[in-house]
C-alpha cells in the first residue's frame, strides 16, 4: 500500500527541548511518558514496515522550545539533508509564533529552508482545562490576525489545529486572506462528543471551513480522542469530513508517533482504506497520494 504521509513529528528530545515532552504528564490523546524520546526517520520506516510504502512525509512541528538552539527547522532540514534519512522530512510545517513582534523576521528565516512549505501555530482553547493548549486566544488578538497576513508573502501555508467552536473566529481570518492555503488539522478536532450540540457544531464547522476554496482536510488524529478505535468507529468522522469537502480536498495521514500510543502504522493506514474501500481507484490515489503532494508542493 502506497502512502505519503502529510502529518508525522520527528524529534530528538536529547538534541532540542520539548517541554511537554520533559514533563511527560498525561494528557487527553494518552500516556506522553510513553513516547519515545526520539523519533525519526528510520523509526517511521520500522513501523511502516513492509505493508505500507510511505511514499514521502511531511513533518508538522512538534510544539519545540524555540529559544532552544538550534531551532526545531534548522534540525529538521539538516535531517532531510543526511543521506540516512532517505530525504525526509519531505516537506516541513514550522512553528513560528504569529503573535510575536519579530513574526516578520521568523517568517523569513523558516521560509529560507528549502523543504518547509508552511507553518503551524497550534490555537486549540476549550472551557475544559484539559483540553487546553496554549493560554492566549490567539485568534482574538489583532497583531496575529494581522500578522497572518504575512504568509502569503512567503508563500507559506497555514496548519490551522483548533476545535469546533474556534470554528467561527477561524473563519474572518481565512475570508481576509484568500490566497493563503490553509489545512485543517486532524479531522476538525470533534471533542465535545457526549451531546448532540457538539456533534452539530463539530458538522456544522466542517461544512464553513469547506465552504471556503483554499481550505483543505487532513484526515488524522482520531485516536486521540478513541483510544478504543475500530473501523467502525472511526468510519462517521472520516465519511462525514470527505461529504463536506469532497475527495479532491481531503488527505489521510498518521499523526505519528503521537497515535502510536493507541494504533499501529499499519492497522491504521489499513483502516482509512477499508473506510473508503468503495471509492473509485482516482477518489482512492487523491486520499492517499495525490492531494498530499500537491497540497504541500511535494
Amino acid at each position: 500500500m502506497q502512502v505519503v504521509d502529510p502529518h508525522v513529528h520527528f524529534w530528538d528530545a536529547d538534541a532540542l527541548s520539548y517541554g511537554w515532552l520533559d514533563r511527560a504528564r498525561p494528557a487527553f490523546s494518552g500516556a506522553v511518558a510513553d513516547l519515545p524520546r526520539r523519533y525519526l526517520p528510520a523509526d517511521l520506516r520500522a513501523d511502516a514496515g513492509a505493508g505500507i510504502d510511505v511514499l514521502k512525509v511531511v513533518h508538522v512541528e512538534a510544539i519545540h522550545d524555540a529559544w532552544t538552539t538550534p531551532s526545531e527547522v534548522d534540525w529538521l532540514q539538516a535531517l532531510a539533508d543526511a543521506p540516512a534519512s532517505g530525504g525526509m522530512p519531505d516537506g516541513i510545517v514550522a512553528g513560528v509564533d504569529l503573535f510575536a513582534p519579530d513574526a516578520r523576521i521568523r517568517l523569513a528565516d523558516a521560509a529560507a529552508h528549502r523543504n518547509v512549505r508552511g507553518i503551524r501555530q497550534v490555537l486549540n482553547r476549550h472551557p475544559d482545562p484539559w483540553y487546553n493548549y496554549v493560554d492566549e486566544d490567539y485568534l482574538a488578538e489583532p497583531r496575529w490576525r494581522e500578522n497572518f497576513g504575512m504568509l502569503s508573502e512567503f508563500g507559506l501555508s497555514f496548519d490551522l489545529q483548533l476545535y469546533p467552536a474556534q470554528v467561527g473566529a477561524a473563519l474572518s481570518v481565512i475570508d481576509a486572506h484568500p490566497d493563503t492555503s490553509v489545512i485543517v488539522n486532524h479531522t476538525g478536532m470533534f471533542v465535545d462528543r457526549t451531546s448532540v450540540h457538539g456533534w452539530r457544531e463539530w458538522r456544522d464547522g466542517l461544512r464553513g471551513l469547506a465552504r471556503r476554496a483554499n481550505v483543505t482536510m487532513k484526515l488524522s488524529g482520531l485516536a486521540m480522542f478513541d483510544h478504543r478505535w475500530t473501523v467502525e468507529s472511526f468510519r462517521p468522522y472520516v465519511l462525514e469530513a470527505i461529504d463536506a469537502f469532497g475527495a479532491a480536498r481531503c488527505m489521510f495521514a498518521s499523526n505519528f508517533p503521537v497515535d502510536r500510543l493507541h494504533a499501529g502504522y499499519q492497522a491504521l493506514w489499513h483502516a482509512y482504506a477499508a473506510i473508503v474501500a468503495g471509492a473509485r481507484d482516482d477518489e482512492r490515489d487523491a486520499l492517499f497520494v495525490r492531494n498530499a503532494m500537491r497540497i504541500y508542493r511535494l
